[in-house]
């Protein structure tokens, strides 16, 4: 294959909605670059993009998918995006290395859930982006609500291009805006025929093509003067100052097509190589350490990997965007996170799931290499001499929507660990931990439908039947008052026996607390406890009623309590404890009477100290359309939340709230519900609060009854 020079690659992230045709748009690009010779369909499900057998089961886009085509002598990269919100790091991984966002809007809905989601990301990578308004070919269409919600929405910086003369069953035609002409496309697509802008359609013409003129004119200073002097501007002079404000973000074009009859595809592909930002064009990126790279064959070799795929006949393969220098096969390279050697043996680009082999790869291309050996997504690969720090990191979203989940045969409880931590390596947003609190294997994800896919996997290609249930909460058990309590633990079935004799008194923890003036202290020891809290032990003992060398195994048996608590089986904590008298026996007295004799001894008096069950109290950011911020707040408070503020956002309102964590089972879902999608949150722990007293009631209760039934 022919090996492209930086200023002719464009790197395109095709994102939007669901059901906005991003997959047929991919398809057709690729046809008409003459990659392919037959257009496929998501209906007849053969596209070169949605090639997996889950996403052709499912007829939509799971993973993202890299492709390529080549107009006008330039090479397109493209990314083909999920549309769903669940996928939504699959767009942060494709938006951190392509250098323009082509940004896919239903003609018929225009701007919905999945498109304020997609927009976020977009946000947050900084990317140039560009609209085009799909399926204007339906009787239901309708450009110009699209284009005043897309300004509603994002800005008056939404710029229109094109705009379609003949929208609805039938349309073929748009008038361009850069060009000045109207464009009629035939019954397939292909080039269109090009003539004069109608009389009846020269006033709209002309009155949008002086706003696409000003807003790119804004672009430069230089632009900007040529265009007060000579009240226009030139045809490249239009396509520089619309790159400049598609790298600003100061401009949001927007252009027009129907793209299952291929209307208005090679218009789009010119538009992106004459006038979106090459790679080195862009602004640079910077390493860990600040170190910058421009993105052409002068700087030093490095490469990003932004995503890690599991193919049949290949394994682990990875898909790297090229930084600086080229890349060649056999070169070595360093990973600056952990120092290993990696050699580049094959390199591939790809065509959805069709690959074809390459030499070298330039700076800002994009492709894929296999069989290396610790290299994951974020990580980066540069010439020994440059290896100090790697590029900074993917900013993956956070988890929103967890579940505890187990094999059904507890045969595949090892197989199952290994192949969802497997799954997080493809998609660093599936995250997998084992508590070893709640004694459960907890999945965390971006929803219901993310889910849905792990399990998808784990029983057709992983045959793993697997059951999913809500997650323990990590409850906390203390104290509210002083106790004291004794235990004997005498035992005799021949030979020796056991005896220990435990006098013990508790306290709250509390910062500045006093000890008690009728028992001596002879010794404390102050524990920070793992899942926090404090356990301060106080050897109160004098006379020798207890040896010393028995204390530790009184600690003991209290620390198997503490990780234990006596209400609920959770972690106790803050809790001082003296041990102020007790009794041993010369010959039955040993570490472990004295164990058991402080452990009950602990059991009886907390349980009389008024002990009371703490949770876990979260922060909460959500952000909602206005019309639905009662509705949002009506059900907040029926989780036992607390309302601490509202602030406004662009169209949105903020609601900042502290809720019980027991209260956010499945929020995502519910939330999602409640506003058709449009809200979003973020969650965070806190601190920890005492439960009402209903709530411990029923917690009591419930715990009870589960040890009553593994008896």
């Amino acid at each position: 294959m022919k090996v492209y020079e930086t200023k002719d690659i464009r790197n395109i992230a095709l994102i939007g909605g669901a059901k906005s045709g991003k997959t047929t748009m991919a398809e057709a690009m690729v046809f008409e670059g003459k990659i392919i010779n037959r257009k496929g369909s998501v209906d007849d499900k053969n596209t070169v993009s949605d090639y997996r057998a889950i996403e052709i089961d499912r007829q939509h886009s799971v993973h993202s998918s890299l492709l390529y085509t080549v107009f006008n002598n330039k090479k397109i990269n493209i990314v083909d995006v999920p549309g769903f919100s669940d996928y939504v790091g699959e767009a942060a991984a494709a938006l951190n290395v392509c250098d323009t966002a082509l940004f896919m809007i239903n003609g018929q809905s225009g701007v919905e859930a999945t498109t304020e989601t997609a927009w976020k990301q977009t946000e947050i990578a900084k990317c140039p982006t560009f609209f085009v308004v799909n399926q204007l070919d339906h009787h239901g269409a309708n450009f110009n609500e699209t284009i005043v919600a897309l300004k509603d929405y994002f800005g008056e910086k939404v710029t229109v291009v094109q705009y379609p003369v003949n929208a609805g069953e039938g349309f073929n035609t748009v008038i361009d805006l850069i060009l000045m002409k109207q464009l009629k496309f035939g019954a397939e697509g292909g080039e269109p025929e090009i003539t004069d802008i109608p009389d009846s359609e020269k006033d709209k013409a002309e009155e949008l093509h002086l706003t696409l003129v000003e807003n790119a004119a804004e672009g430069d200073e230089t632009l900007m003067e040529k265009y007060f002097e000579n009240d226009t501007l030139t045809l490249e002079e239009i396509r520089t100052g619309v790159r400049l404000g598609l790298i600003s973000r100061s401009i949001f074009p927007v252009l027009c097509s129907s793209v299952k009859h291929g209307i208005g595809v090679t218009r789009i592909m010119d538009f992106i190589t004459n006038s979106c930002p090459a790679p080195d064009d862009m602004p640079e990126r910077n390493t860990e350490d600040g170190v910058a790279f421009k993105c052409n064959v002068n700087q030093p070799t490095a490469i990003f990997v932004f995503k890690t795929s599991i193919e049949q006949h290949l394994g682990e393969v990875l898909f790297f965007k090229v930084y600086g220098g080229a890349v060649t096969e056999g070169l070595d390279l360093v990973n600056p996170k952990n120092g290993n050697k990696e050699r580049i043996s094959q390199m591939f680009v790809l065509n959805g799931k069709t690959r074809e082999k390459v030499d070298k790869v330039v700076a800002g291309d994009i492709a894929i290499t296999i069989k290396l050996k610790e290299v994951r997504t974020s990580d980066t690969l540069m010439v020994p001499k440059s290896a100090k720090a790697g590029f900074e990191p993917i900013k993956f979203p956070v988890d929103i929507f967890t579940v505890a989940m187990k094999a059904v045969n507890s045969s595949d409880d090892e197989k199952i660990g290994a192949v969802l931590n497997e799954m997080h390596r493809t998609d660093p947003t599936i995250i997998v931990e084992y508590s070893r609190e709640l004694k459960q294997m907890l999945v965390k994800t971006q929803g219901e439908f993310h889910l849905n896919t792990i399990k998808w996997y784990l029983q057709n290609v992983h045959k793993i039947d697997a059951e999913t249930t809500t997650p323990k909460i990590p409850y906390r058990e203390t104290i509210t008052k002083v106790a004291n309590a004794d235990y004997r633990h005498k035992k005799q079935s021949g030979g020796s026996g056991q005896f220990g004799e435990v006098h013990l008194r508790i306290m709250p923890y509390v910062e500045g607390y006093k000890n008690p003036t009728d028992i001596p202290l002879r010794g404390t020891d102050v524990h920070e406890l793992s899942w926090g809290g404090k356990l301060v032990f106080n050897n109160s003992i004098v006379g020798g009623a207890i040896d010393a060398r028995f204390l530790p195994a009184i600690f003991k048996g209290i620390m198997e309590r503490m990780n234990e608590g006596p209400l609920t089986g959770s972690y106790a904590r803050d809790i001082v404890v003296y041990i102020y008298d007790g009794k041993m026996h010369p010959v039955d007295s040993n570490e472990i009477s004295f164990k058991l004799a402080g452990r009950h001894a602990f059991i009886t008096a907390f349980k009389a100290a008024g002990p009371k069950i703490m949770e876990p109290i979260n922060d909460i950011e959500i952000s909602v359309p206005e019309d639905t911020m009662g509705a949002v707040m009506t059900d907040l408070q029926g989780r036992r939340g607390i309302i601490m503020g509202m602030d406004a956002a662009g169209r949105n309102q903020i609601i900042r709230a502290k809720v019980p964590a027991a209260e956010m089972t499945r929020y995502a879902t519910s939330l999602s519900a409640i506003t058709s999608g449009r809200g979003t949150f973020k969650s965070a722990f806190d601190q920890y609060q005492q439960v009402p007293n209903d709530v411990q009631e029923q917690l009591l209760k419930a715990y009870e009854e589960s040890q009553n039934e593994e008896e």
